[in-house]
């Protein structure tokens, strides 16, 4: 008998206004897969804290292709969502009491893996583009050993040297879940109507199950699926193409006027200098707002300012480090 496969995913966002690298888990949803009955079962983990964490969601077409990128703040106890403010920050007080809402979570993710590992006899586990998702779940103390880990995505670009999304593989197979059944290309699997109340888009559970017939099409089907991937992918070139092609065309049809010259008093007055801001050099300059620069800790803060283009080291004192930043920027504000 094979042994089960377990196909995981999670959701996660970093705290609504707090560091822009440290991300809370809110969702992991494990998709089982029994080889031997072709049974699936799903486990799915929502975390309830009180905590807003903002979710980046992209934005496709009808090919899968990625068009957008929007930004959502979801509290992780109510699941209300609001709208995302660039310039929003946390004090001190208040990212504290977040991480401490966090820290019990820990447990009950640890649980979870704990408990479906020895319910299924799990020994092997597909991600896509997982590597951050592995290392979420270490932090939390979930314990990998003895645990093979299938990068699916990874796996896809070594042999296609094109690198997928899970959406547009979606579309390559034409995943969908009608009638109590899931299906692709190639496939049609019986869900439980208990398992199936968890298949909504934009869910973790959801993109688990895409990922387990993408798995499925790749191994068993793999003919077709090399076919129907490359046919996508040529279709969205083309769509690339006819977009450029009707864009330069306006632009030929209604060209942009040259400025208009400069009265000859201005030319004869003398250039003057302007503040060094990061709108100039070209956009070379990665302009972070205010209240992201003010969260750093000191080497980031240190290699930021090395970044634009301050000399600094982590020997300087952080506040003045922080002054040239602020000046360099445009900010000009005091410390």
């Amino acid at each position: 008998m094979r042994d089960n496969i377990a196909f995981l995913e999670l959701k996660f966002g970093n705290i609504y206004g707090g560091y822009a690298n440290f991300f809370a888990i809110s969702d992991i949803s494990l998709l089982v897969f029994d080889p031997s009955t072709n049974r699936i079962f799903i486990e799915s983990l929502a975390i309830n804290t009180d905590v807003d964490v903002v979710w980046v969601n992209s934005k496709t077409n009808e090919l899968g292709h990625t068009i957008g990128r929007s930004r959502q703040v979801i509290n992780l106890r109510t699941r209300r969502k609001r709208s995302y403010d660039e310039e929003f920050s946390l004090n001190e007080h208040q990212l504290d009491r977040a991480f401490n809402n966090i820290r019990p979570t820990r447990r009950y993710i640890k649980s979870f893996f704990f408990k479906n590992f020895r319910k299924y006899n799990i020994r092997n586990i597909v991600t896509f583009d997982g590597k951050r998702d592995i290392f979420l779940c270490e932090k939390s103390g979930v314990d990998f050993r003895g645990t093979k880990i299938f990068d699916l995505q990874k796996a896809l670009n070594k042999e296609f040297n094109y690198l997928f999304s899970l959406n547009k593989l979606g579309v390559a197979i034409n995943s969908r879940f009608d009638d109590g059944y899931l299906q692709s290309n190639n496939q049609k699997y019986w869900i439980h109507p208990i398992a199936a109340r968890q298949l909504r888009p934009r869910t973790a559970a959801w993109d688990a199950a895409r990922m387990f017939l993408i798995y499925q099409e790749f191994n068993d089907y793999h003919d077709d699926f090399t076919m129907k991937s490359a046919l996508l992918v040529n279709k969205i070139q083309k769509a690339k193409e006819a977009e450029e092609a009707a864009k330069a065309a306006e632009e030929a049809a209604n060209p942009t006027p040259p400025p208009a010259a400069e009265p000859e008093v201005a030319k004869a007055e003398p250039a003057k200098a302007e503040p060094e801001v990061a709108e100039e050099k070209n956009g070379e300059i990665d302009k972070k707002p205010l209240a992201e620069i003010k969260k750093m800790l000191e080497p980031e803060l240190v290699a930021y300012a090395n970044e634009i283009g301050i000399t600094a080291s982590v020997d300087d004192l952080k506040k003045d480090t922080l002054e040239k930043v602020l000046n360099k920027l445009g900010y000009i504000e005091s410390v």
